[in-house]
């Protein structure tokens, strides 16, 4: 899930709320995530939580992606924390043949 945090604080852009199924998945995305943002020009500014195994946020400065296990996400609940904040349909993005 992705919001549209620019209008609710002055911390992020966007902020990307992802699920990973174990500390070695968790790691696996946010991997990948970085390797992603790296390519289109993007570095991260600042990663907590990758030694973990319950969630890990990565600051791109524009964009904060956190990445939970199930558990974690359902307690911290950033979905209601931050629901000021637009939804941002991730459909044209992540399928754009359809």
């Amino acid at each position: 899930m992705m919001l549209e945090v620019k209008g609710v604080t002055t911390l992020a852009e966007y902020m990307i709320l992802s699920t990973g199924t174990s500390d070695t998945h968790l790691r696996a995305l946010c991997d990948e995530v970085e390797k992603k943002m790296e390519e289109a020009g993007e570095q991260v500014w600042h990663r907590e939580g990758y030694r973990g195994d319950t969630w890990i946020v990565m600051d791109f400065c524009g964009v904060i992606v956190h990445v939970f296990t199930e558990e974690q996400r359902k307690f911290y609940d950033l979905e209601r924390l931050w629901g000021d904040a637009p939804i941002v349909d991730l459909d044209p993005i992540l399928n754009p043949q359809a």
